[in-house]
């Protein structure tokens, strides 16, 4: 390995903004690489020089291996760092750098290829004393013969996808029934995904954490452990929140897990950053997973209690430096937790959203954090387009704490602070995790969001002070909407010589709804009285039955301050047509906004039709057109952002046609089927 001074990073989004970013505090020139549909990203912007691939679709330019050296070339990149995910962990990639002379910012081909396929990773493992979890991992991929060794097992079991990672090609199978259609679906994410549809089967265990131990290697022989990070709590088997160190870790468990990590990392003869992730099951044993030969998402929780930067390491590392500390030389200061921030919809089943962002920021003077405490990494701004074709994380949030209850005061007051607009996100989702009474106890397992779904996911029961602070901000939109002074152009209920009287009716809303829930869900705000006095205004409001005295007052920004009786709370507010967002540390609450006079409340009839919830492409038809269906019951595969979606049977009925077949690529709102509900 040879110093170099151009670095090409075969990546997009938070993650080639974040390398790019350390590469130039080294001194080092960038070159970022493009598709299509990221002519115009931030990763692109922020370059020094940007080069384009090709089409949208990764296949034809991120997973370009030919494409990417040639960028490379083009640019006299003397190094290339591969991010996470694509390319970063492809034997065949750096190979091709080898031969083209270029430094390849991670493991050496070997290593990749001894991890990367899971099963014979496991083999290795079990050579070099590191514990496993009891399944199958050979080369007889017949159905009966994975079947069998699942009942062999005993339900439930893991189905993994062989040559994968990040949760693609995996589904948790409870009993025999259904096997089949699980290993059906695992296999044709895994070829979608990795080329490959080879499988892996494990014991599910039922209530385990999941604790990686981040390490460390360099070409001269050293090792270290940087300690661990808990990521327990995963939907779909990906990440949403990780923290460091992992809660209730010992210092004699920690460092039995920190040398077995390292011992599988020098088995394979890794160099650079990998992560070894292991099952810890309540009695304290733990048992390896896998192993990343890459950075991993959540590398910021690490660099935050032991104030490293892991970029820095890899680029010093690949330039054939020795590892900048000893083992004996790191401690750990703090606690850290991050956050990931998704274009989803929460509320349907985490479906992948897309569209532009109308608004991207963070206001952290104005929430009363520490910049050096509140870290945000993302690879969009303002005005981006959130599309189909890749990965939905927007950005990571990073906050650290003296400890861990200080750290997660500080999360929910960041969440609350970060402001996005025009796409659905799982921010309030975030939130409810971060403020859950079992997270803040720790109580944690990789089932944490199922076991605890009922409160997750139950309905907002919103408060008077709820409705009335929702009730003022349309108020006050109503009022800056009007620019005339005249009072005959005024809409906020204006009287010459008598008190005036608006009746406001409020309702639950989510994001993807632009219009409330049901008008059975009303509450209804009766505003009485209006004062102002300077850039304050006083209302009484009737909620309920009780009364209020009620003023609001805009702040820098969206933040307005609103009081009830004598009680201010700072907030931050909108109204995005008819619906009021109100977020704080608490939470985020939604409520449908409108005159009393102006609501409809005509009935609405049963769609015929189901449309596509999200851009992607058709996988399967699952039925044929005329056949009788439950509700329910599958009728069709999409797949986008690397994932399937199973779109289902509204009611009993039957299928009159599909509109698009197996193949398809589909938009957003697209109708994919008619259907005929039984009578």
């Amino acid at each position: 390995m040879t110093k170099f001074d151009t670095l090409l990073v075969a990546n997009r989004g938070e993650i080639a903004c974040r390398v790019m970013r350390t590469a130039r505090a080294m001194g080092l020139r960038t070159v970022a690489v493009y598709s299509d549909a990221d002519a115009n990203a931030r990763h692109v912007r922020e370059a020094d020089e940007a080069v384009h691939l090709g089409p949208a679709a990764a296949r034809e330019s991120y997973l370009n291996v030919e494409a990417v050296v040639e960028a490379a070339r083009r640019t006299g990149a003397g190094a290339i760092h591969p991010g996470y995910g694509f390319l970063s962990e492809n034997g065949a990639f750096v190979e091709a750098l080898d031969a083209a002379g270029i430094t390849f910012v991670g493991p050496p081909a070997s290593a990749i290829a001894a991890m990367g396929d899971k099963s014979a990773a496991k083999a290795r493992m079990h050579h070099a004393g590191v514990p496993l979890v009891p399944g199958y991992h050979g080369d007889d991929q017949d159905d009966a013969l994975l079947r069998a060794e699942a009942d062999k097992i005993g339900y439930p079991v893991l189905l993994k996808a062989s040559a994968g990672g990040g949760g693609k090609g995996m589904r948790v199978v409870e009993s025999g029934d259904g096997f089949q259609a699980a290993l059906d679906g695992c296999r044709r994410e895994s070829q979608a995904a990795f080329g490959d549809a080879r499988m892996l089967i494990e014991k599910y265990l039922t209530q385990p954490r999941h604790v990686e131990v981040q390490v460390f290697c360099d070409s001269h022989g050293n090792g270290v452990y940087l300690f661990e990070r808990d990521c327990s709590v995963q939907r779909r088997h990906q990440k949403v929140l990780e923290e460091a160190p992992a809660p209730g870790m010992t210092a004699e468990l920690r460092r039995e897990m920190g040398e077995a990590a390292v011992r599988a990392a020098q088995e394979i003869g890794y160099v650079g950053a990998g992560t070894v992730e292991f099952l810890l099951d309540a009695d304290g044993s733990f048992y390896f997973m896998e192993m990343n030969t890459r950075l991993q998402v959540e590398h910021p929780v690490t660099e935050m209690i032991t104030g490293q930067d892991l970029v820095e390491w890899q680029l010093r590392v690949a330039m054939g430096e020795a590892l900048p500390s000893s083992q004996d030389e790191l401690t750990i200061t703090g606690h850290s937790f991050e956050a990931r921030l998704y274009a989803e919809d929460p509320e349907q089943d985490f479906l992948p959203a897309t569209g532009t962002l109308t608004r991207f920021a963070m206001d952290l003077e104005g929430a009363g954090l520490d910049p050096e405490r509140v870290r945000l990494d993302s690879g969009v701004a303002t005005g981006d387009a959130v599309s189909m074709h890749y990965d939905p994380m927007l950005a990571k949030l990073i906050v650290f704490g003296d400890d861990r209850d200080q750290a997660l005061a500080t999360l929910a007051r960041a969440l609350a602070a970060l402001d996005v607009q025009g796409v659905v996100t799982n921010r309030t989702f975030l939130q409810r995790l971060a403020t859950h009474p079992g997270f803040k106890n720790a109580e944690l397992d990789t089932r944490f969001i199922e076991r605890n779904e009922a409160t997750l996911f139950a309905p907002r029961q919103y408060s008077i002070e709820e409705y009335a602070g929702a009730a003022l901000v349309g108020l006050n939109q109503l009022a800056r909407e009007c620019e005339s002074d005249s009072p005959w152009d005024r809409h906020d209920g204006f009287r010459l010589n008598a008190p005036h009287t608006i009746r406001i009716a409020l309702c639950p809303t989510t994001q993807n709804q632009a219009h409330a829930q049901s008008p059975d869900a009303e509450g209804v705000v009766v505003v009485e009285g209006r004062r102002e006095h300077g850039t304050e205004t006083t209302w009484q409001l009737t909620i309920g039955g009780e009364t209020l005295t009620a003023s609001l007052e805009p702040l820098a920004g969206d933040a307005v301050a609103v009081t009830l009786d004598g009680h201010r709370r700072r907030l931050q507010a909108r109204r995005d047509g008819h619906v009021v967002v109100m977020v704080d540390p608490r939470g985020e609450t939604r409520l449908f906004w409108r005159r009393i006079d102006a609501i409809d409340h005509g009935h609405h009839e049963v769609e015929s039709t189901l449309t596509a919830p999200m851009h992607g492409t058709v996988v399967a038809l699952l039925v044929e057109p005329g056949a009788s269906v439950e509700k329910g019951m599958p009728l069709m595969v999409m797949e986008a952002m690397k994932m399937e979606h199973t779109m289902a049977a509204p009611a009993n009925g039957h299928v009159a046609s599909f509109h698009f077949q197996a193949g398809d690529t589909v938009g957003q709102g697209d109708v994919l089927l008619e259907f005929a509900a039984d009578e």
